[in-house]
């Protein structure tokens, strides 16, 4: 093989399952095109790489007195792409979680944490929704109860929760209010 070949093929990639954290301050899209950039270059680093170690991989497993200065060749130019790889990543932070990288190199597909991740909120959701089920129907039961044994009192602490719910709600929208007179509107999703 020549070291033309020491070329990756693409340009592009994806950023797998890390989480980029731009280093910078600069929130415009020119600075969100600079991360792209980076982490390209970053990913481009690693393919190069990897096809320099295929090729010292098939230089060493054939070895032989002729082939020794490809082999320092090929080794010098893997430690010049590493230390080009460790400048690179300099430029963009990329976060994995532990757990990603346990699955890796217990030969397991990293998208399994991101189903488990789900997978336990979506437990924990439902466990918090039946909680919440369960008071509403404890509430409404001791009420029921509680209108049969004091029923002027239950009515009167419907007035009082009412008038308190009404001063709430007012105390909220006046903190919306904006100095110009305006409203702020919070959009729900």
């Amino acid at each position: 093989m020549d070291m033309s070949q020491n070329t990756p093929a693409g340009t592009g990639g994806n950023g797998g399952n890390g989480i980029l954290n731009p280093q910078t301050n600069d929130v415009g899209g020119a600075g969100s095109d600079d991360l792209k950039q980076n982490l390209n270059q970053v990913i481009n680093s690693i393919q190069k790489t990897l096809g320099l170690l295929h090729q010292l991989y098939l230089t060493v497993s054939s070895y032989n007195a002729a082939l020794q200065l490809p082999l320092l060749q090929r080794i010098n130019s893997l430690v010049m792409e590493l230390d080009n790889m460790v400048k690179l990543s300099e430029k963009c932070n990329i976060q994995v979680p532990m757990e990603v990288l346990n699955l890796i190199d217990e030969g397991k597909n990293p998208d399994e944490f991101t189903r488990d991740v789900l997978n336990s909120c979506i437990a924990k959701n439902q466990i918090m929704k039946g909680k919440t089920d369960a008071f509403k129907g404890l509430r409404k039961h001791l009420l029921e109860e509680l209108e049969q044994a004091f029923p002027g009192e239950v009515e009167s602490f419907r007035e009082i929760r009412a008038a308190s719910a009404a001063d709430s709600k007012r105390l909220v929208q006046a903190q919306n209010i904006l100095p110009n007179g305006d409203v702020k509107v919070k959009t729900e999703l």
